[in-house]
């Protein structure tokens, strides 16, 4: 058993034309124990966004702070804090903070999903 705590996990940054303030945590994963599955926070800044994209694998979603939208294979859904998402392997999909403050959220991968 380990406890941590996030705000000593200084996570990789991505910030390209494909993702904007994109900063990416990862929490639990088969390292600390959990085989198979990957525990990941992801901030977005004002203004940013992840990459819209597809993989063959499921995630779940859990928005812990600010205003956002998530896009899911043509549709875009408002999400805050509270909001929860399954997002079926092979769907397009995106994060947008629309926000004036971070968009933080949980997002759980197979192990494979951790690229």
């Amino acid at each position: 058993m380990s406890v941590f705590h996030e705000r000593d996990n200084k996570g990789i940054k991505y910030d390209n034309p494909a993702a904007k303030f994109v900063l990416k945590k990862a929490l639990i994963s088969p390292k600390e124990g959990w085989e198979g599955s990957v525990m990941r926070i992801f901030e977005l800044g004002k203004g940013g966004y992840s990459p819209k994209h597809t993989h063959p694998w499921f995630h779940v979603n859990y928005v812990i702070e600010g205003n956002g939208l998530l896009y899911i294979d043509g549709e875009d859904f408002e999400v805050e804090p509270g909001s929860y998402a399954y997002i079926p392997e092979d769907l397009v999909h995106q994060f947008t903070n629309t926000g004036d403050g971070p968009l933080k959220f949980i997002c759980i991968v197979p192990e494979e999903g951790d690229k």
